[in-house]
């Protein structure tokens, strides 16, 4: 059981095909599960993982509030699919220093700048496919049920 090493590519792919159709690591809830987890992601996934970046930045959200959540935080491995190998015994050394959880300016920056792109890419397409009438608010009902 476990995700694998949430710090490579591979990891954070099983993580997305997990949460494909979760919100939450454990339960309806954000719990301990989802925060032993989201301390393991040392940045935010790209937005091909759309399902791990959705729940990372939900999970972000709870920052402050992070110890009251339910739950019992259990080792790493212990969360996730079965049948993918839990290798994060041997890295189970507390490495909470290194964590940073408000990002660096650069971070910040590059996250706004892909953020823009997306948004630009996004609006291009309903454009392409719904024209400029309905971006500009002019779409009007005209049939019935």
């Amino acid at each position: 059981m476990g995700f694998g090493d949430l710090k490579t590519p591979g990891g954070l792919k099983v993580l997305n095909d997990f949460l494909a159709d979760k919100s939450y690591i454990e339960g309806w809830v954000p719990s301990q599960a989802d925060v032993a987890v989201f301390d393991a992601i040392p940045s935010a996934p790209s937005t091909v993982q759309c399902h791990a970046l959705r729940w990372y930045n939900h999970i972000k959200s709870f920052q402050n509030q992070k110890g009251s959540l339910p739950g019992v935080k259990k080792p790493l491995g212990q969360y996730g699919p079965s049948g993918v190998e839990d290798n994060t015994a041997a890295d189970s050394k507390d490495d909470d220093d290194d964590m940073d959880l408000f990002g660096s300016d650069d971070e910040v920056t590059a996250s706004c700048l892909e953020f823009n792109s997306t948004l630009l890419i996004l609006t291009s397409q309903w454009t392409a496919c719904f024209g400029d009438s309905v971006s500009a608010g002019r779409v009007h009902y005209s049939g019935g049920w």
